[in-house]
């Protein structure tokens, strides 16, 4: 398992938040995710052999939130 740590932009409310990490746990790959409203971060354990941080960046793009390595 690998770990990654998104800087996350446009998160407007905690609701917004959870919903994102919501989303990210029912990410086939996704071990764990756990959004943090008050710091704007997302960190996230995944599968590298199953998905990329590139896909994980965009599935939080489709859902209209910006992330970036931090």
């Amino acid at each position: 398992m690998e770990k990654l740590v998104l800087q996350l932009e446009n998160l407007a409310c905690p609701v917004c938040a959870q919903n994102v990490g919501v989303m990210l746990n029912k990410t086939k790959g996704v071990e764990q995710a756990e959004v943090f409203f008050n710091t704007s971060k997302a960190k996230i354990t995944y599968d590298a052999e199953v998905i990329s941080p590139a896909q994980i960046i965009k599935a939080i793009q489709k859902m209209g939130y910006n992330a970036k390595l931090k």
